[in-house]
């Protein structure tokens, strides 16, 4: 008798160890998928902040230039060529904006990145050389303003 409530006794500690170690097994799983989904989502906003802000330095240089041809000493480039980048280039910012917003949890920090580009938007409308310097410097200071705050939430 005390041979089979020895065995019962080492089969229920083995099962006791089986549940604990499956339980010890699944919780580290678990914790390791959070991991990999928190480190591919931080990844994801990097790649999409990055690609923003690229992209609004390229359209804001190309609406610069735009404005130079159309209201000063023409460089070798037609302006409407460079109107037809400057299209192609707010197109890249739009989508590249919409992709942030997405992944962006802050809805001040997705109208600030909104209210950049339109900064950026208004370049060739203005009527003289200081007021595009005003706004080029302004613009430039907001995208770094943008790259600083979207750090905070990587």
């Amino acid at each position: 008798m005390e041979s089979i409530i020895a065995s019962a006794i080492a089969v229920l500690g083995a099962l006791l160890g089986s549940g604990i170690t499956l339980a010890f097994q699944q919780r580290t799983t678990e914790r390791s998928h959070q991991f990999t989904r928190r480190e591919r989502l931080r990844q994801e906003r990097l790649d999409a902040w990055s690609v923003y802000a690229g992209t609004l330095l390229n359209y804001r240089r190309c609406l610069v230039h735009l404005w130079i041809c159309e209201h000063e000493q023409s460089p070798p480039e037609e302006p409407a060529v460079v109107r037809v980048r400057a299209y192609d280039l707010r197109s890249r910012a739009q989508e590249a904006l919409f992709r942030v917003q997405m992944l962006t949890d802050d809805g001040r920090l997705s109208r600030t990145a909104e209210d950049v580009l339109a900064d950026i938007m208004k370049l060739p409308k203005v009527g003289s050389r200081a007021e595009l310097d005003e706004l080029r410097a302004r613009s430039l200071d907001g995208i770094n303003r943008l790259v600083g705050s979207a750090k905070q939430h990587l």
